[in-house]
C-alpha cells in the first residue's frame, strides 16, 4: 500500500471527521421525533452553526436531509428508501411481524421487536398495540435504555450472540423480564431472536400495564414468548438454542 504524503493524511483524515460529523446530524435528527432549528441541531450536536450549515447543505443534496419552510431541518426521503431497503435485505419485516401479531392474537400484552442502538441505547424497530384497552407507551423508532427493561436485558446479556455459551440453554437462560425498571407502572418479557452463525439479531418482547402481569398471565406469556422468538428465529436462517419440550 501506498504511504500518504502529510497533507494527504490530513484531507483523508479530514474527510473521514466530515463524515462522522454529518452522520451525527442525521442520527440526531433521527432521534429527535420532530424537525429541529440550526441552533437545535447546535446545541445537540455541540458543532458550530457555520460547520452545520456545510455538511447540511450536502446532506440535503443527497436527499438524507430536507429544510423546511418553516426553517427547520428533518430527515428527507433517502431515509426512508434506507428504511426499506434494510428490512427487504434483512427480511426482518417478513420474520418478526407475523409473530408479533400472532401474540396479539393470543392476547398477549402489546409485542416489540428492539436492536441495539449504542452502547446506551435500544431502538423499537416494530410494535403492535395490543387488543387491551390501556397501553404503554412504545412506538417505532423510540430510543429506549439499554440497561433497563427485559428487551435491553437480552441484547445486553446476547451481545455476542451464542458465542461461548452452551449449545443448548433453557428457557429460564433466554427469557428476562422486568417489572417497573424502565417505567415504574410498566412490565416487560423479552426473549432473543438469533440468524445465521447463532448471531443476535434482536430482542422480541411484550410489555404493557404492570397490573396485568400476575403470576399466571407471566407463566403463560412466557410460553408464547418463547414460541414466537423460536419461530422468528427459523424465519431467520437462525438455529433456536431451547429445546421447546423443556418450556411446555
Amino acid at each position: 500500500m501506498p504511504k500518504l504524503s502529510t497533507g494527504e493524511t490530513a484531507v483523508r483524515n479530514d474527510g473521514v471527521a466530515a463524515v462522522d460529523r454529518a452522520l451525527l446530524i442525521a442520527t440526531t435528527l433521527a432521534n429527535a421525533g420532530n424537525a429541529l432549528t440550526l441552533t437545535e441541531i447546535a446545541q445537540r450536536t455541540g458543532m458550530y452553526k457555520s460547520t452545520q450549515l456545510r455538511l447540511l447543505s450536502s446532506l440535503e443534496k443527497a436527499g438524507l436531509v430536507v429544510h423546511r419552510k418553516d426553517k427547520r431541518y428533518a430527515l428527507g426521503p433517502l431515509a426512508f428508501v434506507f428504511g426499506r431497503s434494510f428490512e427487504q435485505t434483512n427480511g426482518l419485516q417478513d420474520a418478526i411481524y407475523p409473530q408479533l401479531a400472532w401474540l396479539v392474537s393470543q392476547g398477549t400484552e402489546s409485542p416489540s421487536f428492539h436492536v441495539r442502538h449504542d452502547d446506551e441505547n435500544r431502538l423499537c424497530l416494530m410494535r403492535i398495540d395490543s387488543n387491551h384497552s390501556t397501553l404503554d407507551r412504545v412506538r417505532p423508532g423510540d430510543l429506549l435504555p439499554l440497561q433497563r427493561g427485559a428487551a435491553g436485558k437480552v441484547l445486553t446479556a446476547f451481545g455476542e450472540g451464542l458465542s461461548g455459551k452452551n449449545d443448548m440453554l433453557s428457557p429460564a437462560e433466554v427469557l428476562y423480564t422486568s417489572f417497573g425498571e424502565r417505567d415504574p407502572l410498566c412490565g416487560a418479557i423479552a426473549a432473543p431472536v438469533f440468524g445465521p452463525s447463532a448471531s443476535l439479531v434482536g430482542a422480541m418482547s411484550v410489555s404493557g400495564p404492570l397490573e396485568r402481569f400476575s403470576e399466571l398471565a407471566v407463566s403463560r406469556m412466557k410460553s408464547l414468548m418463547l414460541k414466537a422468538a423460536q419461530e422468528a428465529t427459523q424465519n431467520l436462517g437462525g438455529k433456536w438454542p431451547v429445546h421447546m419440550a423443556e418450556s411446555a
